[in-house]
Parts: structure tokens; C-alpha cells; sequence
């Protein structure tokens, strides 16, 4: 399989858009892109499994709920979020097409 992540990418997101780009064994990689996106207010996520995410262009802010740590991220920059720590995304920039790469690292 041959394909390139910055392509067929929608001009207006009016959902963030999340696709499996791999699924093999205990690892599934994900390719999201939001456009000023983020977690309902009130919500966190909370994994049974270790996740980690890299941006490949744009920005985000991603906060963990424990110690209220938050995490701006920026192309390049990459976080490894442990299984059951509940976090959310604060921000993304509703201006450009921020585009992560998620890779599910279940048990």
C-alpha cells in the first residue's frame, strides 16, 4: 500500500477526521486531522491502552486532567500518553489543518 498523509484532505472539516491507516496485531496507527477541533467540554478520554502521537504540521494543546500538565505541541513534537490517563484536547488552531499521527498501542 502507497499513499501519502498530507493528501485527500477535505478543505472544511466539520467533524474531526480520524482514519486507520495500519491495524496489525496490538498496533493500529491512525491518521487524524482536526481544524479547531477539541474535546467536548467536560470530557476526557481514558484509554485501556498506551497511545502515542506525533504532529506532522500545525498546532495543539493537549492537557491531562491528574495534574492539569498541558502539553503545545507543534509539528515535530511527540507525546506518549499512558493507558488510563485521562486527558483531552484543548486547542487546535481553527485556522489550518493540524494533522497528528496516533499510534494505538494496545496490550
Amino acid at each position: 500500500m502507497n499513499s501519502n498523509i498530507f493528501k485527500d484532505i477535505p478543505d472544511r472539516l466539520p467533524e474531526e477526521l480520524i482514519e486507520c491507516i495500519l491495524k496489525q496485531g496490538n498496533i493500529q496507527i491512525e491518521r487524524i486531522i482536526s481544524q479547531g477541533h477539541m474535546t467536548p467540554a467536560g470530557q476526557w478520554y481514558d484509554q485501556d491502552w498506551d497511545e502515542w502521537v506525533i504532529l506532522l504540521q500545525g498546532e495543539a494543546i493537549v492537557l491531562y486532567e491528574q495534574d492539569h500538565r498541558s502539553f503545545h505541541l507543534t509539528a515535530g513534537d511527540y507525546l506518549l500518553i499512558p493507558a488510563h490517563t485521562r486527558h483531552r484536547v484543548e486547542w487546535t488552531p481553527p485556522e489550518l489543518h493540524t494533522i497528528w499521527l496516533a499510534a494505538h498501542l494496545h496490550a
